[in-house]
């Protein structure tokens, strides 16, 4: 699988996370301080969320795992590209629920609290956790879509909308 992978810092839990991916036969597309020759703005945790979910909403990668100190602003950076599902993941069984339920296409992962060893276990459920089919829960995606595409274009909310 072709995957973006980012992080505003280049760490032991980056460097391990990216072995693992390849031992695993996955093809890496890295941004940010992962990307060698990357420049400081390249780096900045905001442009790294948006450069790894611009990839996978293109098609340009099938998934994407991004890292930053807590983890919180990568998802929320992420999360602004359409059709992007980040899910900030402290374990294996919410990687897991982020997935089957959520159809999550980015795993974020926090470079304060994550280990190894929870790294690894959070990328085994990742990977072989396939997403819900059933009624109930494809409902749930398609109005998560249908409430992307209504603000799609707007700069500010109508609180009067909601």
């Amino acid at each position: 699988m072709r995957l973006a992978i980012g992080s505003d810092e280049r760490t032991h839990l980056t460097d391990f996370v990216c072995r693992e991916l390849e031992s695993l036969g996955h093809t890496l597309v890295k941004f940010g301080a992962l990307r060698e020759g990357a420049s400081r703005e390249e780096q900045r945790w905001t442009a790294v969320a948006c450069n790894v979910a611009e990839s996978v909403a293109s098609g340009h990668c099938e998934q994407g795992i991004l890292f930053c100190w807590t983890g919180t602003g990568v998802t929320i950076a992420a999360n602004k590209v359409p059709n992007i599902r980040a899910a900030l993941c402290t374990d294996a069984e919410t990687a897991k629920g982020a997935r089957r339920w959520n159809n999550a296409n980015i795993l974020a992962m926090s470079l304060r609290l994550t280990s190894e060893a929870v790294a690894k276990e959070m990328l085994r459920e990742w990977f072989s956790t396939m997403p819900d089919t059933d009624e109930e829960n494809q409902a749930c995606l398609a109005l998560l879509e249908q409430h992307e595409r209504k603000y799609l274009g707007t700069t500010s909310i109508d609180a009067s909308a909601l």
